[in-house]
């Protein structure tokens, strides 16, 4: 680790805020075609955990279907921190791993299927629609925990990834690219939430 790392890193550690709890990093496909991708996914998520993360959520958009199995693949064989639950996007069910990888599927298919299966249940007699409220639609998300900071490299542009969860979480861009994303980048996004205040909303 070099100097300057090594300077973020004690700040970041003598910092009175507390570090993210749940750390959620936004991917594309071409981040992970890149050369050398996966070890670095397996380094940022050895820093997240050592700096404070309790839970990482790693989403990858797709365009190209046909890479999926691919992608797949290669996330299951992570030499990860944690364990890894490596999620398609015909997955629906929840799942509880400390580290959750989405492949390819979005937020609002996602949300669709919550709200298909909250219809389904008052067709059939199992919920009053009067009763109907967001703890119902969140019991239903394949991702239902919300991250406290969200990271997207490259550009200041979101995919629809977590569109209900994150609706108070953390933002942070940073024009660094994936293949370029370093320790001391990973760190200034940790310092930055620690200096905000957060609102919640409010």
């Amino acid at each position: 680790m070099g100097l300057y790392d090594r300077y973020l890193a004690l700040r970041q550690r003598v910092h009175g805020g507390d570090p993210p709890a749940h750390v959620a990093l936004v991917l594309t496909e071409r981040d992970l075609l890149e050369q050398g991708a996966y070890d670095r996914l397996e380094r940022v998520l050895r820093w997240a955990f050592e700096y404070g993360a309790e839970r990482v959520t790693v989403s990858v958009s797709v365009l190209d279907e046909a890479v999926v199995p691919t992608l797949e693949r290669e996330l299951r064989a992570l030499d990860a921190p944690r364990r890894v639950a490596v999620r398609a996007p015909d997955d629906t069910e929840p799942v509880e791993a400390p580290i959750q990888v989405n492949v390819g599927l979005g937020g609002k298919g996602e949300f669709a299927a919550a709200v298909r299966s909250l219809a389904e249940d008052v067709d059939d007699d199992e919920l009053d629609p009067e009763d109907v409220d967001e703890t119902d639609i969140e019991r239903r998300l394949v991702f239902p925990d919300e991250p406290d900071l969200l990271v997207k490299t490259g550009a200041e542009r979101l995919s629809d990834f977590l569109i209900w969860q994150s609706v108070y979480s953390e933002l942070y861009f940073t024009d660094v690219n994936w293949r370029d994303f370093r320790k001391r980048d990973y760190l200034r996004a940790v310092l930055d939430y620690q200096n905000r205040q957060r609102r919640f909303g409010r």
